[in-house]
């Protein structure tokens, strides 16, 4: 396929909403990979998509047997009645006529280079942000500038915050490569601001869970828990000890009136994260209660939001990108207390919760950082934490947001019933993956109405996968070319059968043809007896492509199988010409 070939989706209109899912574990199943906001906002996302997407089949692109059951298995837990069509992760081409392939990452380059090799307009490429601060996610940007990406490729950017972080990056990535080489540089992907999503349903609170919760840890009616479900990362996530003076300010605030306890529901990971948390709440919030519980099963992320009154999310880490756990809580019914930071920004508004400012430093006082985690002399670790050092949250607003919101009952409830429409509304799958949708059909439009480029077929030009003997044409003597010169089998099949027994080519897996193709082959060239046969006419006879008769000549040729026929009898008078090898050019 050539560019001059128009895309499939181009004469199906209707699947131009339809996006085919690049499988794999480590974006769509936390519980085998590890809990992560990433692998679980991806694990939601293909419920969502499965649950609510306008399609007519499924189409998925899997690496193994492993990968097809498992999103199988997905679709037949979501109920859906769906048709499923898997592609081998290889045959890019096979999604046709979907023209949309949906990746969960923006580290989509490889595929772009892939797609190469089919032609640019072959289909659209469509990744999403998460974290963003990582060495991989911020070079990723110059990769895919200097890859082919093309205008209908597009990123989903979870959050205005996340959009702006990408528009940088990429203007970083495309000044570099123009004082570089000069000239001008091709169209961004599209970035939409599309957020991540929940199943609303799944957060309803539960009455008798909520009296369980209280009952367990000694906690009255009127007593105030704040949550925060989060990894528990200082150096990852959140730092605790601000959040924590807040809550003992506003506790001596209270008084008497109210009893403040706080709840971490998440897991700690390293021993020196549990002592973080326990040290710090002891030292500085002696008269707020400390409890936490494992959030790692969602029974119990249940029971806590069920539990709580208040939650909070005070962020200072660049790891943070969109915040789902606030949107969780929304559709809980809980009010919000979330620094404004990033993607909060977007999700946490004034009629929900209460954004309490930030501030960090100028952009030159963090050159040690960056320079240090691109040396690697800082770990990502480190890397997070020194950022998050130099942010401010402030303690002021932080603690007069407790104060209010646990002296109000009324204004609790107000902004939790507020939360729970403005998850149903904006951020559950039904009204996300729509979005979703409207945005690949837009890929496919801005695809099917680009005019292809006139150049050579793009096989011969890909500079990361090029044609192996078109880079070492220099290494053999010639090249095999098909004169119309007659062969004649040199030997059995049983002998093709023993030499490649012996030789063991599919010892290591994936050999070069079958040996049931070169079967066919030597075969073919037997029947025709002495008189031969050239490779043009059995590719013709046998419908073979003329590439795969070659690749099978060559290797039937290496091991004698096959040889050139015999000249016919020359006329009286002249004198034969021995038998040769076909001609090599450049010999």
């Amino acid at each position: 396929m050539d560019d001059t070939t128009p895309p499939a989706d181009a004469k199906r209109p209707q699947t131009a909403r339809n996006a085919a899912i690049w499988y794999g574990e480590d974006g769509y199943e936390p519980a085998k990979t590890g809990l992560n906001g990433r692998r679980m906002a991806g694990s939601s996302f293909l419920d969502g998509f499965l649950r609510h997407a306008a399609i007519d089949e499924l189409v998925s692109l899997v690496g193994s047997p492993a990968e097809e059951a498992a999103i199988s298995a997905r679709l037949a837990a979501s109920g859906r009645r769906l048709a499923h069509r898997t592609v081998n992760k290889g045959n890019l081409h096979r999604i046709a006529p979907v023209g949309t392939l949906c990746y969960a990452s923006p580290r989509y380059d490889a595929l772009c280079w892939q797609r190469l090799s089919l032609g640019a307009r072959a289909f659209s490429i469509s990744g999403i942000t998460h974290t963003t601060d990582t060495r991989g996610i911020m070079k990723c940007w110059f990769d895919l500038r200097a890859s082919p990406q093309m205008e209908w490729d597009g990123i989903v950017c979870t959050s205005r915050a996340v959009h702006a972080a990408t528009v940088r990056n990429i203007e970083l990535a495309d000044d570099f490569l123009r004082e570089r080489f000069g000239g001008r540089m091709p169209a961004r992907p599209q970035m939409p601001v599309i957020p991540l999503g929940i199943h609303c349903d799944d957060f309803r609170p539960d009455p008798a869970e909520r009296h369980e919760l209280r009952a367990e840890f000694g906690w009255s009616g009127d007593d105030i828990v704040v949550l925060t479900v989060a990894r528990l990362l200082p150096y990852g996530k959140f730092d605790p000890a601000p959040l924590f003076i807040a809550l003992q300010r506003a506790q001596e605030r209270l008084g008497t009136a109210k009893r403040l306890h706080f709840l971490a529901c998440g897991f700690y990971g390293p021993e020196m994260n549990r002592k973080i948390f326990e040290d710090c709440a002891r030292a500085l919030m002696p008269d707020v209660g400390y409890r936490q519980i494992d959030g790692a099963a969602p029974a119990q992320r249940h029971r806590a939001l069920s539990g709580a009154d208040i939650f909070a999310f005070a962020i200072d880490n660049t790891q943070e990108t969109f915040g789902l756990a606030p949107v969780e809580a929304m559709a809980a019914g809980l009010p919000v207390v979330a620094s404004d930071w990033d993607g909060l920004r977007d999700t946490v508004t004034p009629e929900v919760g209460i954004r309490v400012p930030t501030r960090s430093v100028p952009a030159g006082c963090t050159l040690p950082e960056s320079l240090g985690y691109l040396a690697g002399r800082l770990s990502y670790a480190q890397y997070g934490n020194r950022l998050s050092s130099m942010v401010e949250i402030d303690l002021a607003a932080m603690t007069q947001a407790f104060v209010t919101l646990a002296s109000d009952a009324e204004l609790r409830r107000r902004m939790g019933a507020a939360g729970q429409r403005r998850a149903r509304q904006v951020y559950d799958w039904a009204a996300v993956i729509p979005q979703l949708q409207d945005f690949w059909q837009e890929l496919s439009r801005i695809r099917t109405a680009a005019l292809p480029p006139r150049r050579a077929a793009p096989w011969l030009r890909n500079p990361v996968a090029p044609l192996p003997m078109d880079l070492f044409a220099s290494y053999p003597s010639g090249t095999f070319a098909d004169t119309g010169a007659c062969f004649v089998a040199a030997a059995t099949p049983e002998r093709l059968h023993r030499i490649w027994q012996l030789r063991r080519h599919d010892g290591i897996g994936n050999p070069f043809e079958s040996l049931k193709t070169l079967d066919t082959v030597l075969r073919a060239v037997a029947g025709r007896g002495p008189a031969g046969t050239s490779p043009a006419r059995l590719a013709q006879e046998l419908r073979l492509n003329a590439d795969t008769l070659t690749r099978c000549w060559l290797f039937l040729l290496k091991f004698g199988l096959i040889r050139p026929a015999e000249p016919a009898p020359s006329p009286p008078g002249q004198t034969p010409m021995p038998p040769s090898s076909p001609p090599m050019p450049g010999t």
